[in-house]
Parts: structure tokens; sequence; C-alpha cells
């Protein structure tokens, strides 16, 4: 249990340190909001790519609540884990935007005031997470080896495709709360954004069992 954890941990860290840490250098780089959200869309991609070929013989690689909860329905990991999972992820998650913030030279605990929610981005959000958990599940089934890239690909396409840019992640959106930078979400519209993200891997995963299972 404990390596499982420290991967969760670890991973979850590293990703929120590339999704913070990309948007600084973009902004930094670049007066231009599409290069920044290029960037840091490339960024995120290879980068969750790379973190879920390390970890995935370990915990799974979930770093992500959603993804736990719906591993936990498909009965591949105990309600312990889930209980476990979910606050280490949200600890790496958190730790690692403190840590972009560190980095790049900006006060390390800071709180977003950048406004995210409306009607329109809290679908986008029920679909980006759908996309995210039909990947997974319907690769995982299929071409397990495959599933690595194949959510690398999803998230770097929907970065560009959902209106929300594709948070997908509950442990993502309560860390992001912690950067005023390019990244980052008021504390206000999370709650809405978590809902949004449980609905859409609830959706997914019934509409996988649907079309899946026999």
């Amino acid at each position: 249990m404990t390596r499982k954890l420290t991967s969760e941990f670890i991973g979850t860290f590293f990703l929120l340190l590339i999704v913070v840490g990309s948007g600084i250098m973009g902004q930094n780089l670049s007066q231009d909001v599409g290069v920044t959200l290029l960037a840091n869309s490339l960024a995120t991609a290879f980068g969750l790519i790379v973190l879920i070929w390390i970890f995935s013989q370990h915990s799974g690689a979930h770093f992500n609540p959603a993804v736990s909860l719906i591993m936990y329905l498909q009965d591949e990991i105990s309600r312990r884990d889930l209980f476990l999972f979910i606050p280490v992820q949200t600890a790496g998650g958190i730790l690692g935007v403190l840590s972009a913030n560190y980095i790049y030279g900006l006060e390390v605990i800071q709180l977003s005031e950048k406004d995210r929610f409306s009607q329109e981005i809290f679908v986008s959000e029920i679909i980006a997470t759908f996309g995210l958990l039909l990947t997974i599940l319907s690769i995982g089934k299929h071409k397990k080896d495959f599933v690595a890239l194949s959510v690398g690909l999803y998230i770097g396409a929907a970065y560009w495709f959902t209106a929300s840019t594709s948070f997908a992640n509950p442990a993502v959106s309560v860390a992001r709360i912690f950067t005023n930078t390019f990244t980052g979400i008021a504390y206000q519209d999370v709650v809405f954004f978590i809902i949004a993200q449980f609905i859409g891997a609830i959706l997914a995963w019934a509409v996988c069992k649907f079309i899946f299972d026999k």
C-alpha cells in the first residue's frame, strides 16, 4: 500500500508541476494566449504519458480521484484504496502547484482570481471527463499497453476542443486554486468543476458497461 500511495503522490505532484509550470513558462515567453496554451497542452500531454508509463505497474497511475472512483466501481481497487488515494492525490497536486510557484520566483501560496464558471464550461467538463474515462476504459479493455499514449493524446486534444481546457480531474481542480497564473481557477468555481467531473466519469462508466460488458 505504501508503494501505491507514494506512486500516486509523486505522479500527481509531477502532473501539477508540469501543468502549472508549463503555463507559467508559456506566459513568460509569449504574450500570445494561443502560444501559451499550445505549450501548456503539449507539456501536459507528453508529461502525462511518461508518468503513466512510470507508475502504471505500481498504483495504476490514476492521479485522479474520478479515475480512482471508476476503478473502484470496476473492482480494480478496494474501498480502502479509494479513500486513501483521493487525499494523497490531492496533497500531491497541491504540492506540485506550490513547487511550480516557487521555482518561478512567485509567491509560493497564492489564490487564483481566474473565473472559470459558466453553464457552458460546466457541460464542457462533463464532456472532457467522459472522454477521458471512455479512453481509459475502452483502450484498457482491449489494448492496455496503449493507455498511456491514448490518455496523453486525448488530454492534449481536449485542451483545445473543450471550453474548460479539460481539467477532467478533481485533484487538479483543487490544486489549481493555489496559483494565480495562466492555469489557475478561482476557488468558488471548483465545486462545480468537481461535480461535472464525477458526472462525466460515471456516465462514461455506464456507457462502457453497456457497450463492452456482455
